[in-house]
């Protein structure tokens, strides 16, 4: 098996927190002094898997921007005025290792188009893929191995927050019905946090109205391809202002559940 790579689907408006995201797309809000993104990016990575494919929509340059000055903002330098192409960059960081592909993924296009237009990229076996909103101390060594373990084209990470998302009908660990944010109260709920192998290319498109929550993953426990890995720790998504107050006010008192690399 090749080394699995990481979607990260960071191109949505996030119309729900529209206060911050006028200015940013919702994956640069920031918890402490880095954006969510780096925060999603350094849990993965502190299991080893540190090939990144962003898919970029809503103001999109702001997240190359990140990537292309990110040596430079993160290090010091010395540079002679003038001549811009010397510039002495000083010491390291646990990030130089990564690679990062940046994808335009379109403007108005919705998560499965999104993940179809990145597909030319994912050349190793499996892959895995997640939202650029969301937090969790979840084991990423645990959740590749149930999904090497039951062969199906999809795992899916169930979780129980108190706000609705995906909503999964499971059966022991397989998912029976897939439904996106249904009104009930009760059941788990899709945290994203998905492994998937290439078949689930088959299940989406490139039409800018594909969403991968609806057709596609319906389909796919329908077909009976779709398992739960389920975590039962910490996870937490950046959907309101109130949610990004409480995940900063967390890693401000040093008390940030999913904070598992070290510095």
């Amino acid at each position: 098996m090749n080394k699995a790579k990481v979607v990260i689907l960071a191109g949505g408006k996030g119309t729900r927190i529209a206060e911050e995201t006028e200015y940013r797309p919702k994956p640069m809000i920031k918890i402490g002094e880095k954006p969510i993104l780096w925060h999603i990016m350094k849990i993965y990575a502190g299991y080893g898997y540190t090939d990144f494919v962003i898919c970029l929509g809503y103001k999109g340059e702001m997240i190359k921007e990140l990537f292309l000055n990110y040596k430079a903002m993160n290090s010091d330098f010395t540079i002679t005025l003038g001549k811009r192409d010397q510039i002495m960059l000083h010491g390291d960081n646990s990030e130089d290792h990564w690679t990062v592909t940046l994808a335009d993924t379109g403007l108005e296009a919705l998560t499965g188009c999104r993940l179809k237009r990145v597909e030319h990229f994912i050349d190793s076996d499996i892959f895995m893929l997640t939202y650029g909103d969301g937090v969790a101390d979840i084991n990423i060594k645990e959740l590749i191995s149930f999904h090497l373990s039951h062969k199906k084209i999809g795992t899916v990470t169930g979780v129980h927050p108190p706000s609705r998302f995906g909503e999964l009908t499971v059966g022991g660990r397989q998912v029976f019905e897939f439904t996106e944010k249904p009104n009930l109260n009760e059941g788990h709920i899709s945290g994203g946090f998905f492994v998937f192998d290439r078949r689930i290319f088959n299940y989406v498109n490139g039409d800018e109205n594909c969403r991968l929550e609806k057709e596609p993953l319906e389909r796919l426990a329908k077909d009976g391809e779709l398992m739960v890995y389920f975590h039962n720790g910490f996870w937490q998504c950046m959907d309101t202002v109130r949610d990004m107050n409480f995940l900063n006010n967390l890693w401000k008192q040093n008390n940030a559940p999913w904070k598992i690399w070290k510095d």
